[in-house]
């Protein structure tokens, strides 16, 4: 199921899950995007500038992974009234969860939690069906950026088109 690092590896069902999302609190969870791809970054914390600049640059592609129809849940630890200000502030608008309660759950089921008490710098992309099918664990301090996310996405409609004719 998981690398050495413990990060969730292609081909396994991504485990569900619901947490309350920005803007209002609500829950949500990959399942609500069935049928379409959904894009999980866990991030460390709200507020530390390498998270900042990493939801920010997800928040400027939105007209990239749009075209994929892709979805984009940015994931950490932090409460949801963390996430509403952060958010606000970096004029992000995708839906960030709070993995808040039981802390880091979420994280610890994707084997995207640290010891340190925060979710790790690790995306997952899932394809329409809920099945893992790429992930990528970045070193704390580094912006994974999107290419390998796109790589991932284009991998996906390559592989529709492929069983669509």
């Amino acid at each position: 199921m998981s690398d050495p690092n413990g990060l969730i590896q292609p081909g396994h069902a991504a485990p569900d899950f619901t947490l309350p999302a920005t803007p209002a609190g609500d829950p949500m969870g990959p399942e609500q995007f069935h049928g379409r791809p959904v894009v999980l970054a866990f991030y460390p914390a709200d507020w530390s500038p390498v998270c900042g600049d990493q939801m920010s640059l997800y928040q400027s592609a939105a007209p990239v992974f749009a075209q994929y129809e892709a979805v984009v849940l940015g994931i950490s630890v932090d409460s949801i009234w963390s996430h509403r200000a952060f958010a606000e502030s970096r004029g992000i608008e995708f839906p960030l969860l709070a993995d808040f309660e039981p802390k880091g759950e979420v994280a610890r089921a994707y084997g995207a939690y640290q010891p340190r008490g925060e979710a790790a710098r690790a995306l997952v992309v899932l394809d329409p069906a809920g099945t893992v099918t790429w992930s990528y664990l970045s070193p704390p301090d580094v912006n994974p950026g999107a290419d390998g996310i796109f790589d991932a996405l284009d991998q996906l409609a390559a592989d529709r088109k492929v069983t669509t004719g």
